[in-house]
């Protein structure tokens, strides 16, 4: 039965990291003007009360990772670290010069790229250029992605007393053919030895993200990577599947055939079996691709309906407004996004003439607004409901087209709710593409994304 279900709706759909998603911003409509208009309301609705998300993309990685969909300068020159700090903290101060008035971090997170391509002292100077300009929350959460095999005890340490408490290190699988094949060869003693020193040093969320539909990768594979990753005890992990996109310019997904990426029901039993393993070893599914044992704020968030997702995926804090910093990054102002310039050269051009380096972006609509909250409820909290001002004009035509849905048993519906079944949770991301008018009333042309199975 799920094997029938898989074949009918394996189709390419967004991860809804966003509504509306990248592709379908109306940038013809977009103004820098009216995204800072959008900035400054969110700020002051929202900063004295939870405070403000930076993200910051730190963009530079030593060698190319063929399974990598992300924006990445690929260079072993380390004099590039100082001038792009340098950067990103001018454009820190323009955000700054907007605010009316100090603004309070409630969260940081340091994303790539590999964030610790950077020297631990080129990162201190870093946050302290940030926290200068700024208040910190009660309870404010700094998380860093970090690669095992050049995150060392200096970088823990450092980030540590910066008030860092979450790592997050990048593992994906542990078999040496497809370590090979997407150039991640990285050993199970480097992931231990940076899981065990930052424990040591004191972090409460120690995270290890897994992929599963990667080249060459067998069941076998899947398992071993789950128990050797068991034995360090991660506090939260990430099982995401693996999106083929070779289309996309960059992404650097080559070295491979598609033959050699497992698909469809071969891709879905790596997830399964995968699930069911971690599971048993005591991990809790949050939301889409999530895992926490219960004693993380994750798992806390869940069970109290808190989850929050946005740009950086899911998170235990939710703030109105986030702030991407760096070549590349996206902002969040609820009311509107833009995304920074695309490569260094622009990036830094447009900071010399003073300049926020935004260079397209998308106001939402009051349609947009409504329908954010539904697929931001389904993706968090499994289920959704119009009977408090989230009602728009074409729900009856979505709720129609979800029939089939409710048919093979995914969905269930109620006058006034929607909730996803537990049969229905690998089809998270079909149930959102129902509420995405964008996409339903403009299908692509060519694949714009993965598959969504």
């Amino acid at each position: 039965m799920l094997n029938s279900l898989i074949q009918k709706y394996n189709v390419p759909g967004p991860r809804y990291t966003s509504y509306p998603t990248v592709p379908y911003w109306n940038e013809e409509q977009f103004s820098l003007h009216q995204w800072k208009k959008t900035f400054v309301k969110s700020f002051e609705e929202s900063n004295a009360s939870e405070g403000i998300s930076l993200y910051i993309h730190l963009p530079f990685c030593e060698s190319l990772c063929t399974f990598c969909g992300c924006h990445k300068r690929i260079t072993k020159r380390h004099e590039v670290e100082h001038p792009y700090i340098d950067a990103v903290l001018k454009e820190w101060q323009l955000y700054c010069d907007l605010f009316p008035n100090k603004p309070k971090i409630k969260e940081i997170h340091l994303g790539g790229g590999t964030p610790t391509f950077f020297s631990p002292e080129n990162l201190e100077r870093l946050i302290h250029g940030i926290v200068a300009k700024a208040d910190l929350a009660d309870e404010y959460e700094f998380s860093f992605e970090g690669h095992p095999n050049n995150t060392t005890r200096e970088h823990l340490q450092k980030l540590f007393d910066l008030g860092f408490r979450r790592v997050s290190f990048g593992v994906q699988d542990y078999s040496p053919k497809v370590q090979e094949a997407i150039h991640r060869v990285q050993s199970f003693h480097n992931v231990a030895k940076v899981t065990f020193w930052a424990r040591e040093i004191g972090y409460t969320s120690i995270s290890h993200d897994l992929i599963y539909g990667l080249p060459f990768q067998t069941l076998e594979d899947v398992v071993d990577t789950i128990e050797k990753t068991k034995s360090l005890s991660p506090d939260r992990l990430a099982f995401y599947s693996y999106a083929h996109v070779p289309w996309i310019k960059g992404n650097g997904q080559r070295g491979f055939k598609d033959e050699d990426v497992p698909k469809d029901e071969e891709k879905r039993k790596l997830y399964e079996i995968g699930k069911q393993l971690l599971a048993f070893k005591g991990y809790k599914e949050i939301g889409m691709d999530h895992f926490a044992l219960r004693t993380d704020s994750l798992y806390h968030s869940f069970k109290q309906n808190k989850l929050h997702r946005n740009f950086m995926g899911y998170s235990s804090s939710k703030t109105q407004l986030m702030i991407g910093l760096g070549v590349s990054s996206i902002s969040d102002s609820w009311y509107g996004f833009t995304q920074n310039e695309k490569t260094l050269e622009d990036y830094y051009t447009r900071l010399d003439n003073n300049q926020i380096p935004v260079f397209k972006g998308h106001i939402l609509t009051d349609e947009d607004l409504i329908i954010r909250k539904h697929i931001l409820n389904l993706m968090c909290h499994l289920k959704t409901d119009w009977s408090s001002g989230l009602y728009f004009e074409k729900l009856p035509e979505v709720l129609f087209s979800l029939e089939e849905m409710l048919h093979d048993e995914l969905i269930e519906i109620t006058d006034t709710s929607l909730k996803i079944t537990e049969k229905g949770k690998p089809f998270v991301r079909n149930v959102c593409m129902a509420f995405d008018l964008r996409l339903r009333e403009n299908q692509p042309q060519r694949q714009l994304f993965s598959m969504t199975i």
